[in-house]
């Protein structure tokens, strides 16, 4: 059922609406590409979101990325080929963020091919993404930068595993897929 969402971009977006983590927040996504390349989230102007100062309160400004970029990418790459989380991450504060706030993200086609790259023999890669927080009027109110896990499942690595040929005692080489842990 959950490989279906990520074959549905409008899917996928009313179910992130109605994830009670994101809505009760009062997080949307307003809008997500057919290709899953670009995302743009609003987190709303309520009393819920405010700090003491009436600005938006770092922690929500926060929580608008928090699985954005890996639910992009499981879905460029594919859920059932890949494990994606999030590793690391920061937020650096550039200007309050007064009213209604946007996320913009994106996937560069330069960063699915790094990711393919160097996980294609299920070596964990640890690509950096960077999305910026902006008010109606375009100020910057934030950068967030998260570090992600991304690594190709089991049944999906390819490995060259050495056998011994125990006739001549010379290495033989085979490609097989290898199962190990996450």
């Amino acid at each position: 059922m959950k490989e279906w969402f990520f074959k549905h971009p409008n899917a996928l977006k009313f179910f992130i609406n109605v994830y009670p983590p994101l809505f009760f927040s009062g997080i949307k996504v307003v809008s997500i590409d057919p290709d899953f390349r670009r995302c743009r989230v609003k987190l709303k102007n309520w009393p819920g979101t405010r700090n003491a100062n009436g600005t938006q309160f770092g922690g929500s400004l926060f929580s608008m990325s928090d699985s954005m970029f890996g639910t992009m990418l499981l879905a460029i790459l594919g859920m059932d080929k890949y494990y994606v989380w999030d590793k690391k991450s920061k937020i650096v504060f550039k200007s309050p963020g007064i009213g209604a706030v946007y996320l913009e993200c994106q996937i560069s086609d330069q960063l699915i091919e790094e990711i393919v790259e160097n996980t294609k023999n299920g070596d964990k890669y640890f690509p950096t993404v960077i999305g910026t927080v902006h008010d109606k009027r375009g100020n910057q109110v934030a950068t967030v930068e998260r570090t992600l896990y991304v690594r190709l499942k089991p049944e999906y690595r390819e490995q060259t595993v050495q056998l011994n040929n125990n006739a001549n005692n010379s290495p033989v080489h085979s490609t097989s897929q290898v199962r190990e842990n996450v």
